[in-house]
C-alpha cells in the first residue's frame, strides 16, 4: 500500500510516557516516526494494547500510532478517589498527550469511554484536533437524549450498579478470573455469547485489567459521571467527523448514532459496521480503513 503524503510531518523521537497532573502515563507509540500522527484512546476495561489488531492497517499507510493507557489504567497514573476521574481530568490527560507530541492538531480516535474523552475533546480543543473518529459511543448529548428515546437505559442500567462501592470490584474480578481461565470453557462461551469478548481479550482483560490493578480505577471513570459539566456536554464539534457504529452492539443503542449528526458542525459520516460492541479488534481493517477515510477527506 502506499503511504499517504501530508505536506508536514512531525518527527522526532519515540514517546514511551508523558505526565500530567504529577501522573505518569504508558503511551505504545508505533509506525514511522514522519507519519501523520493517530492518536487512540481505549475504552473499558482495556488498554492502549486494544489497538494492536488495526494498528498494522495504519502503519502500512504511513500513519504513526500513539496510544496511551489512560488515567487509572496506567501505573503511575491512578490517583485516589473518583474526583480524579471526570471528564474535564480525562480532557486533560488528552491534552498534555498532545502536547508532548508537539502540540500540533492531531487526528483523534476512542473507543468506548476512550470516544467520550474524543468528542470532550474535540469540543473543547478544536485547535488540537484535525480529524475525530469515534467508535461505538456517539456525542454525549445525544447519547443523553437516547436514555429517553430508546432501550438506552435498559443497555446501560449497569452502570448505576457501578456506583456501589467495592461489590462491583469484587464480583467482576471473580467474573473475569473465572472466565479468563483456559479451563473454563463454558464460560468462556457464555462471556463471548454476552458481550463479544473472544479469547486473548478475555485472557488481556484479566491479566491487565484485573492481575494489574486497574479495576478499582478503572470503576472511577463511571463514579466520576456526577461530575460531569452539565453546560459543555452539549458542546458541538467543528471537525470533520465520522462516527462508527455496530449492528450487534449489546451495549450502545442506535438511536444515540442517528442523533450525533446534531452535534457536529463540521463535516460528518456515519458509517455501519457488522460486529459487536468490540469494533477494533472484530473489524481492525475495516475500522482503519474508515480512519484513513476521514483524514484524508480532511486534506
Amino acid at each position: 500500500m502506499q503511504a499517504d503524503t501530508p505536506s508536514e510531518r512531525p518527527t522526532g523521537t519515540r514517546l514511551t510516557s508523558f505526565v500530567n497532573d504529577g501522573l505518569t502515563f504508558d503511551v505504545i507509540d508505533e509506525g514511522p516516526l514522519d507519519g501523520i500522527p493517530i492518536v487512540l484512546l481505549h475504552g473499558f476495561p482495556q488498554t492502549a494494547a486494544q489497538w494492536s489488531r488495526l494498528t498494522p492497517f495504519l502503519h502500512e499507510r504511513g500513519y504513526r500510532t500513539i496510544a496511551p493507557d489512560q488515567r487509572g489504567y496506567s501505573p503511575g497514573a491512578r490517583p485516589r478517589g473518583r474526583f480524579a476521574y471526570r471528564i474535564s481530568a480525562l480532557v486533560g490527560d488528552t491534552v498534555a498527550l498532545i502536547t508532548a507530541l508537539g502540540g500540533e492538531p492531531v487526528h483523534l480516535a476512542g473507543h468506548d469511554w476512550g470516544s467520550t474523552v474524543a468528542w470532550a475533546t474535540a469540543a473543547q480543543h478544536p485547535d488540537l484536533v484535525r480529524t475525530l473518529t469515534s467508535v461505538s459511543v456517539p456525542h454525549p448529548m445525544a447519547f443523553a437524549r437516547s436514555l429517553l428515546s430508546s432501550s438506552q437505559a435498559l443497555r446501560t442500567c449497569y452502570m448505576a450498579l457501578f456506583q456501589v462501592p467495592w461489590i462491583p470490584e469484587v464480583a467482576l474480578s471473580a467474573a473475569f478470573r473465572a472466565a479468563g481461565s483456559a479451563g473454563d470453557t463454558s464460560l468462556r462461551r457464555r462471556a463471548a455469547a454476552l458481550s463479544g469478548l473472544d479469547d486473548e481479550q478475555l485472557d488481556r482483560l484479566r491479566s491487565d485489567i484485573v492481575d494489574g490493578g486497574a479495576l478499582h480505577y478503572a470503576l472511577n471513570w463511571y463514579r466520576a459521571m456526577p461530575f460531569v459539566d452539565r453546560r459543555r456536554a452539549g458542546q458541538k464539534v467543528s471537525a470533520p467527523t465520522t462516527h462508527v457504529s455496530s449492528t450487534r452492539d449489546v451495549f450502545i443503542a442506535r438511536r444515540g448514532a442517528e442523533l450525533t449528526a446534531e452535534y457536529v458542525t463540521g463535516p460528518f459520516d456515519h458509517e455501519i459496521l457488522d460486529a459487536t460492541h468490540w469494533v477494533p479488534e472484530e473489524r481492525p481493517a475495516d475500522l482503519a480503513a474508515i480512519i484513513v477515510a476521514r483524514t484524508r477527506a480532511a486534506g
